[in-house]
């Protein structure tokens, strides 16, 4: 199975960069990602949250887990709901919701008025 150091190669090679570039652009100390990848050593959380400050289209999904895509596309970014989309999304449970108490409540008037009437 292929470390997350691996995936990070790819993802260097993929951007068309040396690694010295790579480890300049997150603030790592030279040398850092081939001395990770020839020791097969686990990354560690900070220089993963650099790398992913630094590329944002990143999936770190694929980082981590190896699983998706290398980068974060724009399918991705619009299936993610908007704001007007789950104030919607509320707005139709609510009304939803207070449909089915003013129906409720219409029934108990309803049998109230019965009642009274029988009561007469």
């Amino acid at each position: 199975m292929s470390k997350t150091i691996n995936r990070i190669v790819d993802f260097v090679q993929q951007m068309g960069m040396s690694v010295r570039q790579f480890d300049i652009s997150i603030g790592a100390a030279n040398g850092y990602t081939l001395r990770m990848q020839k020791n097969n050593a686990s990354v560690g959380s900070d220089v993963i949250e650099r790398i992913v400050k630094t590329y944002p289209r990143l999936n770190l999904v694929w980082l981590i887990t190896g699983k998706g895509n290398m980068f974060i596309n724009e399918e991705t970014e619009r299936s993610t709901p908007s704001r007007v989309d789950i104030e919607s999304f509320i707005n139709e449970k609510l009304n939803e919701k207070w449909s089915a108490e003013k129906k409720a409540l219409l029934d108990e008037i309803l049998i109230e008025i019965k009642q009274q009437k029988k009561g007469l």
